[in-house]
């Protein structure tokens, strides 16, 4: 990615979003800036520690935190599983590999997404809106079983349900072509008409008892 290479914010949408950088390259972290500010982000805050990340994400509460995996004072991985145990923003891993084992941890750590350096201008903004997607789609996930007792037994059933409706999301993709937001609003929007939860929906499409043609 050059200086010369400009992302153009789709109709200023991104005008509202917030973020945090950690990289611990210092022309990587420059360049992230600039490409950001860019495209109609504002970053709040960067640096080039782990430690120093988690610091600034709660005194901030970004809306996003790009994490670079390996850092001085604590990896990208362990901030990421600590701001996901707080619910703090979306985690986007930065990371050099792509080791499916090194993806999989990511995952596990609570990072909505992943990309991988070098990166071109054009990939990072797509993998930004798929983090605060899959954040947002967390957190209607986590009001739909707001209902269920205690803290603990709610995020852990947020997260199966999560994966479930992941599971269910790339279904309806491959099987009826539809956008990866598209598949999500029918599962939302199912569970709303018929007074289900998100997992129970989730689970009929996997099961091939429920499709968007219908009812």
């Amino acid at each position: 990615m050059t200086a010369t290479e400009r992302v153009v914010p789709p109709e200023g949408e991104h005008m509202t979003v917030r973020v945090v950088i950690a990289e611990d390259e210092a022309i990587i972290r420059l360049d992230l800036r600039e490409t950001l500010e860019e495209a109609g982000y504002q970053v709040v805050a960067d640096t080039g520690r782990g430690d120093e990340a988690l610091s600034l994400v709660r005194d901030h509460r970004p809306d996003l935190v790009l994490l670079d995996i390996k850092m001085p004072g604590m990896d990208g991985l362990a901030v990421a599983r600590e701001l996901a145990s707080e619910r703090e923003c979306a985690v986007l891993i930065l990371t050099a590999f792509s080791q499916r084992d090194l993806i999989e941890e990511a995952n596990n750590a609570g990072a909505m997404a992943y990309l991988v350096k070098p990166y071109q201008a054009e990939e990072l903004i797509p993998a930004i809106e798929v983090a605060l997607g899959r954040f947002a789609e967390l957190r209607a996930l986590e009001a739909a079983n707001a209902s269920l007792a205690g803290e603990r037994r709610r995020m852990e059933d947020a997260l199966e349900t999560r994966k479930a409706v992941d599971r269910a999301k790339g279904m309806l993709m491959d099987q009826h072509h539809l956008r990866e937001g598209e598949a999500f609003s029918f599962i939302q929007k199912t569970a709303m008409r018929t007074r289900q939860t998100m997992r129970d929906v989730a689970d009929q499409v996997l099961e091939g008892k429920l499709s968007p043609g219908d009812g």
